[in-house]
């Protein structure tokens, strides 16, 4: 790191400090009080659970009652069942009072046990007995009626000479007058939170409530049965559960509390495990203390949201260091801006990333949610690499100072000085009228000495490959033409064929694709290159001719345009091209030392030019359009095209992972190493998020199916994702304004484009996992079929995901729960998931409508290479 970047790491060090101070100010809160008057008491510890009838020990619960001693006048318990039982006497112990409570449920039977037991249980110790709730949220939860409720209540009273009441929220007693009458006193429930009322509105929000119940029945003593707030969960509308939140809400009710004297119990001493499976993760955080019994928040000091963020933040800092330590290797050429943005990016990424971890670590995890906590932390990795690779990019396409590598125009060289060329053209059932255009043009190059090796390998129709040989003869010796079959390898199997053809005194060999009609400079302006001895290969760009024949074809001129002006130009400063196939130049003595072309992999030419660079070669990339061939006419073969390309990288990392991981011994350097694997990590992307859009399927389903039991993925999680589309669609977008110089249009349609390929991506990266033969899309066979079905047919993977997708949307919105903030941005998230399929299916019907003209999108200036000089 140089000292411009180790300044700019340390002031936004110091930035991203004042951050997390900034986030985490003290809160000046009430006090809380020496002495409270009551907790809701449930001594459940972790695998222990009522609905499991496991319950805790005497002893347990004799603990859970001496932490609390002291601090509190009662406790509230809800049951009598087995151990609970024993509170009240172990309460008297500790110098406590009880309200105890039955819990009632629609078991009849079950009901009257616990009455009876309520009863005993009240006689042997109604001294510290100074409340009975017979059932809690009973009428809330629909279990029984008013009617049955009041007989019960009639029941317990008389037996019991405290007051007996039972326990609902404040709009079940505002419904039910006739149950007021009954019982001795309200205890109402007032829980803001699951009304979504924001922490800030909360505490009024239950005066409110508690003066509403006062004014309707007037007279009757009210105590607040349940009242606080957790510490953790899902936002609802406007509440947002956290420890900071748990501890302002508390802390105001009791100042107010304690000022108008009310009767209440705060809701709860201890966090309870066994709630979460009943009421999500919200119902298992609303203890005070928590599974450890420890305190979660400050009772008298000010409260800080996040009580660790020094420890964190340095961690945060220490984790931005070393991948800004990463990231500016290499980057003298990089200006401070471009530094700048990226130390913007790594503490972004790694404040969030310590965050997101420290929040999650507080969960109470269980089998279940620490495989989906491990599988979600997995995918946000993935995604947080490769947004710092699109940075990376992105950085050093728009604010490089001058471009290192890029090759300045040569000065003329003698002709017999210039080395010989060996162009080898491979074909393949191609249409011969084609091949000729491409044999007349590499007939009209201006080059002293060269020679054209034309190689038709396995073509069947002799129709087919018989006038081009018949024309090649016209052309003199320097053009011959083979015809073999059978061959063996395919394309690469042709290659060579033609370098153990290849005259021996030639010192290059370049090759084009059979489509491609060559500039007649091409050979004289870029042979010059090789004079530097360690060069062996000369790259040029892909290009096309036929982007102004439709709307399709100028949507794909746009798309592969990024890869040769913007990705190609940044490679080429590390030496880590990407060779392809055609306008390629290769010394031939390098590439008889290397072993030729690779048959077995069918992406033989970036396989070559890996091999090539762990030579300790080096490569030159010219972006000067020097030739210019004929792009996919159908959606499906765009989607061939790419697919092999995909499925080719995923074979060449198999075959040289060792290399690429600095594991086996090559010449390979740091920054070829990244560009490689960085190149290929948004590829790797795709295929994972192909697996993601599967589980959120299903994932989907269940929220659906399942409502009361499966919710949202955690918000933060579901956050990276909607990040990761924008953060890449602005980086495509800013750099094919600047770098491509392509209009509006041209970039949107160039996004468009490379979306509709991401499932076929996908499919290629997961398939070159498990596989090293190449899988091919199925043609449709219905050749009558109109155009717009057969479209619909190219596309008809993309399109099923499109629907399931928009179904899962509709479905995750019509749950009750549909307007919560996590819900709707899980809807977003698949919204966003959606996006890629649906262009896929807008592509393809683009491409089965050949008469829309180009001028929709605009064809593409030629290329012309970048300014050398640019700044």
């Amino acid at each position: 790191m140089n000292r411009s970047g180790l300044i700019i790491t340390i002031i936004m060090g110091c930035l991203a400090v004042l951050l997390w101070k900034i986030v985490n100010v003290p809160n000046m809160e009430p006090p809380w009080p020496s002495k409270i008057q009551g907790f809701s008491f449930s001594p459940f510890r972790e695998n222990q659970s009522p609905s499991k009838k496991i319950y805790p020990t005497v002893e347990q619960i004799d603990k859970d009652l001496a932490t609390l001693a002291g601090d509190v006048h009662a406790v509230r318990a809800y049951t009598v069942e087995d151990t609970l039982a024993e509170i009240p006497r172990l309460a008297a112990a500790r110098g406590l009072n009880v309200v105890l409570g039955a819990w009632i449920t629609r078991d009849e039977q079950a009901n009257e046990e616990q009455i009876a037991k309520l009863i005993k249980v009240y006689r042997e110790n109604h001294r510290n007995i100074v409340r009975v709730l017979v059932g809690n949220e009973v009428l809330l939860r629909t279990d029984q009626t008013v009617d049955q409720m009041i007989n019960y209540i009639e029941t317990a009273k008389k037996s019991i000479w405290a007051p007996v009441s039972i326990a609902e929220p404040w709009h079940i007693w505002l419904k039910y007058p006739k149950l007021v009458e009954k019982v001795d006193f309200i205890a109402v429930h007032l829980l803001p939170y699951w009304e979504g009322i924001p922490v800030d509105e909360a505490v009024d929000y239950c005066v409110m409530r508690y003066n509403e119940l006062k004014q309707a029945y007037p007279g009757k003593e009210i105590v607040i049965g349940e009242v606080g707030w957790p510490s953790g969960g899902r936002i609802r509308q406007g509440a947002v559960a956290s420890p900071t939140n748990q501890a302002k809400f508390l802390r105001r009710f009791l100042d107010v509390a304690e000022k108008n004297n009310y009767t209440y119990y705060i809701m709860e001493a201890f966090d309870q495990i066994w709630k979460k499976d009943l009421e999500g993760e919200a119902g298992s955080l609303w203890g005070v203390y928590n599974d450890l019994r420890q305190p979660k928040f400050e009772f008298t000091q000010p409260v800080v949201p996040i009580p660790h963020w020094r420890e964190l933040a340095a961690i945060s800092i220490v984790l931005a260091v070393l991948i800004l330590l990463l990231l500016f290797r290499d980057s003298k050429g990089l200006l401070d801006t471009g530094r700048g943005f990226l130390a913007i990016i790594a503490y972004a990424i790694t404040t969030f990333a310590v965050w997101v971890i420290y929040d999650f670590q507080r969960q109470y995890m269980s089998i279940s949610s620490l495989v989906v906590g491990i599988v979600l932390l997995f995918a946000a990795t993935g995604a947080i690499l490769v947004i710092l690779a699109e940075a990376h990019e992105w950085a050093e396409s728009l604010w490089t100072r001058k471009w290192r590598r890029l090759p300045k125009p040569v000065e003329a060289i003698a002709d017999e000085d210039l080395p010989m060329v060996s162009i080898h053209v491979p074909a393949y059932n191609e249409p011969p009228d084609m091949m000729i255009q491409t044999i007349n043009a590499l007939a009209q190059l201006d080059y002293p000495r060269f020679e054209v090796l034309i190689i038709d390998n396995n073509t069947k129709d002799p129709a087919v490959w018989q006038p081009v040989e018949a024309h090649c003869q016209t052309l003199g010796s320097r053009f011959r033409f083979f015809h073999v079959d059978p061959l063996a390898g395919f394309k690469a199997g042709a290659l060579n064929y033609a370098l153990r053809e290849t005259a021996p005194e030639a010192e290059v060999v370049a090759v084009i694709d059979s489509d491609y009609i060559v500039e007649p400079n091409w050979l004289r302006a870029l042979t010059p290159h090789f004079a530097d001895p360690n060069m062996a290969i000369v790259q040029g760009p892909q290009d096309y001719r036929d982007g102004d024949e439709n709307t399709f074809k100028a949507m794909c001129l746009a798309e592969y345009r990024g890869f040769f002006q913007i990705g190609m130009v940044t490679r080429n400063e590390r030496n880590a091209i990407i060779q392809h196939g055609t306008m390629t130049m290769v010394r031939r003595k390098v590439l008889d030392e290397v072993g030729g072309w690779a048959e077995w992999c069918i992406t033989e030419d970036a396989e070559l030019g890996l091999r090539i660079f762990e030579k300790g070669y080096a490569a030159c990339y010219v972006p000067y359009s020097f030739g210019k061939g004929l792009m996919p006419d159908t959606f499906l073969d765009f989607k061939k095209q790419r697919f092999r390309w995909a499925y080719g990288s995923v074979l060449i990392l198999r075959h040289h992972m060792m290399a690429m991981f600095g594991l086996q011994k090559t010449k390979l350097t740091r920054g070829q190493r990244y560009h490689f694997l960085a190149g290929w990590l948004p590829w790797f992307a795709d295929g994972i998020n192909m697996l993601f859009n599967l589980l959120a399927l299903g994932w989907s389903c269940g929220m659906i199916i399942f409502p009361d039991y499966l919710s949202p993925p955690h918000i933060v999680f579901a956050f990276l994702p909607v990040v990761l589309f924008f953060f890449k669609s602005l980086k495509m977008f800013f750099l094919y304004r600047t770098r491509v110089t392509a209009s509006r249009r041209q970039s949107l349609a160039a996004g468009l484009a490379g979306l509709a390929l991401s499932h076929t991506i996908a499919r290629a990266m997961l398939t070159g996992f498990i596989t090293r033969k190449i899988g091919f899309f199925r043609t449709p066979k219905k050749a009558q079929a109109n155009a717009f079905l057969k479209a619909l047919g190219d596309a008809r993977e993309e399109l099923l995901f499109t629907v399931a997708l928009c179904l899962a949307i509709v479905g995750v919105l019509l749950r009750e729960d549909g307007d919560m903030l996590d819900v709707r941005i899980w809807a977003l998230v698949l919204a966003i998931q959606t996006i890629p399929y649906a262009a896929s299916v807008l592509v393809s019907l683009i491409s089965g409508l050949p008469k829309l003209p180009a001028k929709l999108v605009g064809v593409m200036a030629p290329l012309r290479g970048m300014n050398t000089d640019e700044q």
